[in-house]
């Protein structure tokens, strides 16, 4: 019997690759995916109008990698819609750019799947690029005031995360989903894309983690599944301020269930307050000038965050109960 073309992409494993001005890095993230014991059925790198010779250099040396174009910078979140959009696979990796894969990542990260059907995304084992013995991020985790978090951030590994475990999400500098789920997703946003362009940069992986909580899909942290990331190495300072102030705010509001949102308003609240008052102390500091103007441009979206809580909130599947056990208390 032939299989289907949907049978087909369900063997395909695909990688997405968003890019701004990444030319100094893409060449060892894209020899990492192309050297893999189980190599990428695809590999999309997503330009977003970078002025570098990111283009030229996918172009000239590596023409088995899917080069797409957008003709505008439009944020992180929107240029790997652009990707997601455009990936055939079953299964699809999101890969930062200043990233670099251990040679049996993609296979680890297709068993692991093949042998757990009840899971919907996994988390890698993310070091840092220059301290392979320093934690970046073995899966994310949420607290119920609303601040995310990278599980083991500048840990140094003593084997404290070896084993195997559900976690609340991927950290999307190197994560996996089933196509499946994310199609799923989409129906979150009025435009159906995967991921909430509204929030440009920064939390768009937080923000897809709590929708996909809040449908009962799982995530897996797999520690065999090593990746290493220059930590922010084409986006920080400022910019990173500015939206985490306003993103942090506004995935909150627009994803905690009812019921935990206005039992936690008063440490959302109080949690905003300490960073604003931190920041007006050290207005001298353009980060933390950036940080204030982010919480503003927060409260100013409120009226279209409320709107699109309303279509996240339809979709919920869970309890009360269940959710607020997945957070940090």
């Amino acid at each position: 019997m032939e299989s289907s073309s949907a049978d087909a992409g369900a063997k395909k494993i695909s990688v997405v690759i968003p890019n701004y001005q990444g030319e100094k890095f893409l060449a060892g993230c894209l020899a990492s995916l192309l050297t893999q014991t189980r190599p990428p059925d695809e590999i999309i790198v997503v330009d977003d109008a970078s002025h570098d010779g990111s283009v030229a250099l996918v172009r000239q040396q590596y023409p088995q990698v899917q080069l797409i174009l957008r003709e505008q910078n439009g944020g992180f979140a929107a240029c790997a819609n652009t990707g997601l959009d455009a990936a055939t696979g079953g299964i699809v990796c999101l890969f930062n750019n200043d990233a670099e894969a251990a040679p049996d990542w993609l296979a680890i990260l297709e068993q692991t799947f093949e042998t757990r059907p009840e899971i919907s995304s996994l988390a890698s084992r993310i070091m840092l690029y220059d301290r392979h013995q320093v934690f970046h991020a073995v899966g994310d985790f949420y607290r119920a005031n609303g601040v995310p978090s990278n599980r083991g951030v500048w840990q140094t590994d003593d084997g404290q995360f070896d084993t195997v475990q559900e976690v609340f999400g991927a950290c999307a500098a190197a994560s996996a989903y089933r196509t499946s789920v994310l199609d799923e997703v989409r129906a979150d946003n009025l435009d159906g894309k995967v991921l909430d362009e509204r929030l440009f940069m920064y939390c768009e992986d937080v923000d897809l983690n709590l929708r996909l909580r809040l449908r009962g899909l799982r995530c897996l942290y797999v520690p065999k599944a090593r990746v290493y990331h220059r930590l922010s190495a084409t986006g920080a300072g400022t910019l990173a301020s500015f939206y985490n102030g306003r993103n942090f705010i506004t995935v909150a509001l627009k994803n905690l269930p009812t019921e935990i949102l206005w039992a936690n308003l008063p440490a959302i609240v109080i949690t905003q307050l300490g960073y604003a008052l931190f920041s007006l102390r050290h207005l001298r500091l353009k980060t933390e000038r950036a940080r204030l103007k982010g919480q503003l441009a927060a409260l100013r979206l409120l009226p279209q965050t409320l709107r699109q809580r309303a279509q996240v909130q339809a979709h919920r599947r869970v309890s009360k109960e269940y959710f607020a056990s997945l957070l940090e208390w």
